[in-house]
């Protein structure tokens, strides 16, 4: 995030696009209902109408795979009607003319008839966004998981430039992380094409600063990202993996595709606190320790980096995960003589410029927003407040392009799937809470009633989806929460493993693949 949690609920216009903040933030969410209360306009822009939908002035309800031209048709709008913030535009970024070219087409009729939204709504949120003195934008995957996320996210980085709306208080680009320290695994390298920090591994300086610190030679090449190394396992060019508290099975598109890529493996090594669907096909399976058993640091959404400190001790042979990489690396002849975490977050700060003022000492509390370069900074509450890292914020021209995968004869409906309030992510953890499992015991696919009456449908009957790699059977859930010619489900039970059937074309910048949108045809069993 650009900006700090607590900052939204200080926001006069909020845009939650591609984001179910009540069920998959729910903490968060209050920010935003606190900025409701105060009188901010919330605009929801999600294909179902979920809560916080609900809750907003305005809920745009775009067809799936639309918003690049949604976004577009905003900028059009806010350009053509002399909304854009000249200032600062002239003063801060590069790139205006392009992106003003690109989207001179850009009309909200035009975007009407691929979105589904009326013109005027596109037009009446543009200026809303444009004027309101401070204006935040929330998305999570509900954006990145198409095949062109990373354009996505440039679209929304082009409206908070056009109207500087970013380098203030509640204002900027705020992405919601998914998972508790998935900010803090990129912050740490856990990326195929930089170091910690961020540093690109191309950069031959920055290779020749952990080449001294670490002792060893390094490639310049970058690595694959999970699909490649799905890929190429398939393939058979990658012999060996070592996965570490995922369950690929599960949350991976297209799981036929999967199972088979680690299957056709010639070691595969899982570190997890519970034997998940994928660690069951492991050669050696390493128990980890849970965030309750081992001593360390997280950082969350909004950049903060805390402690975390031991509760209660592991079960049986379960180690802390820096105690296993430790005893690998030693087996494999290269010296990992850490102490403890606190030694670890020292070498951190040495080689990452933005952790380079935290130590433990200083976490005590609430913990530091990087960056933090020094010793005697309080950390950042919102980035880019007086320049850039780039030094110009710069524009990119990006264009609409529909899914990989849209409706047609064979498969009419298009499936998106998400989270649920009461699990998380494959459900390692919460399927196996008592209290969680009586809430939600079971899943369902979400059917408009308009298509529930096409295929003879009713509301608890158990029904086969299909795409073009596999099918499932689930209890369907007749609603008017999703669109006709939608349906929708989450991945967290294995009983309707519905990655089974989700596309793996990817971004062809970020190599996410598009798990938002496949194309399915739906049947009622029996």
């Amino acid at each position: 995030m650009t900006n700090s949690v607590k900052e939204i609920a200080g926001a006069d216009f909020i845009l939650a696009i591609g984001t179910n903040t009540t069920e998959t933030h729910p903490v968060l969410s209050l920010q935003i209902r606190q900025a409701v209360k105060k009188g901010a306009t919330l605009v929801v822009a999600d294909p179902r109408r979920t809560e916080l939908a609900v809750l907003a002035e305005t809920h745009i309800q775009q067809r799936p795979g639309s918003d690049l031209a949604l976004l577009n048709a905003m900028a059009h709008v806010i350009i053509a009607e002399d909304l854009w913030n000249r200032e600062f535009v002239q003063s801060r970024t590069e790139g205006f003319e392009e992106v003003k070219a690109a989207v001179a087409n850009c009309t909200p009729e035009w975007a009407a008839e691929i979105t589904g939204v009326p013109a005027e709504t596109i037009r009446q949120v543009a200026r809303g966004y444009a004027t309101s003195p401070r204006s935040t934008i929330l998305y999570t995957m509900g954006i990145t998981q198409h095949i062109c996320g990373t354009d996505n996210v440039l679209a929304i980085a082009n409206l908070a430039l056009l109207t500087g709306q970013i380098g203030r208080e509640s204002t900027g680009v705020n992405p919601l992380r998914g998972q508790n320290n998935v900010q803090g695994a990129c912050d740490m390298g856990a990326l195929p094409n930089v170091y910690p920090g961020y540093q690109p591994v191309a950069d031959g300086a920055v290779r020749e600063k952990f080449e001294r610190a670490w002792g060893v030679p390094l490639s310049p090449n970058p690595g694959l990202t999970v699909g490649e190394m799905m890929d190429a396992a398939h393939h058979g060019s990658l012999k060996g993996m070592y996965i570490i508290g995922e369950n690929p099975v599960l949350s991976d598109p297209h799981q036929q595709h999967v199972r088979e890529a680690l299957e056709h493996l010639e070691f595969l090594v899982v570190q997890d606190i519970f034997l998940t669907e994928t660690a069951q096909l492991a050669d050696v399976v390493l128990p980890a320790a849970s965030f309750a058993e081992k001593d360390g640091t997280f950082a969350n959404t909004e950049r903060r980096v805390q402690r975390v400190r031991k509760a209660v001790e592991s079960p049986g042979l379960a180690l802390p995960d820096w105690q296993i990489f430790a005893r690998v690396a030693n087996a494999m002849g290269y010296p990992f003589n850490y102490s403890g975490p606190e030694a670890i977050m020292a070498e951190i700060a040495a080689l990452t410029p933005q952790y380079g003022g935290i130590t433990y000492p200083r976490l005590e509390g609430d913990g530091l927003q990087w960056p933090c370069p020094s010793h005697d900074h309080p950390g950042t509450r919102f980035l880019h407040g007086e320049k850039f890292t780039r030094g110009l914020g710069k524009f990119h021209a990006v264009s609409h392009i529909p899914p990989a995968e849209v409706p047609d004869t064979e498969y009419p409906l298009m499936l998106s799937t998400g989270r649920r309030l009461m699990h998380y992510h494959t459900g390692t953890m919460t399927r196996r809470a008592r209290g969680l499992a009586e809430f939600y015991p079971s899943e369902h696919l979400e059917v408009h009633p308009e298509d529930a009456l096409r295929y003879g449908i009713k509301d608890g009957d158990l029904v086969r989806v299909t795409s073009r790699r596999g099918q499932i059977e689930i209890q369907a859930r007749v609603t008017e929460m999703v669109q006709p010619g939608l349906v929708f489900t989450s991945f967290h039970f294995w009983e309707a493993a519905i990655n089974a059937l989700t596309n793996t074309a990817r971004d062809p910048k970020a190599k996410i693949p598009e798990l938002k949108v496949c194309a399915v045809k739906l049947e009622r069993v029996g």
